[in-house]
């Protein structure tokens, strides 16, 4: 399995519960290697550009507002497979239909506040990583 990196962000609800810790562990423990770790707060426009792919839709609003609402950990993980090992341990979108022992089954409590982001392809990983993070953190 080829080696890849992709990003991940601990979204405001975790962190303002304090479960950022325990995340990172899990990564960790997972076999991730942190190459870029960043904690702060996105503006509306920082988090509307991020999902642009989702303007139009219903959720847009209430997706942005929530991803501005407070501080999150933006993160590029890299490790073998590391696109779909990092979705594999979020889990479901949905924490409700998450696997046990998911992320997202764990501390999750709706759709919107499931806790983590992941990208879901090597495109979006590339995308998403220039994004948030600069060439020189991602050495």
């Amino acid at each position: 399995m080829a080696e890849e990196r992709t990003l991940a962000i601990i979204k405001p609800d975790a962190v303002s519960r304090g479960l950022a810790g325990e995340i990172l562990s899990r990564i960790h423990k997972a076999g991730f290697a942190i190459v870029a770790i960043e904690s702060r707060r996105l503006s509306r426009e920082e988090a509307e550009g991020f999902y642009a792919v989702h303007r139009g839709r219903p959720f847009f609003p209430d997706l942005t507002a929530f991803m501005s609402s407070g501080k999150v950990v933006i993160l590029a993980l890299e490790a073998p497979g590391a696109i779909a090992r990092w979705r594999e341990l979020m889990g479901a979108t949905d924490p409700a239909k998450a696997a046990p022992g998911t992320l997202r089954k764990e501390f999750g409590t709706s759709i919107q506040n499931n806790c983590t982001h992941g990208s879901d392809a090597p495109e979006t990983a590339a995308f998403e990583l220039s994004y948030f993070l600069s060439g020189r953190q991602l050495l």
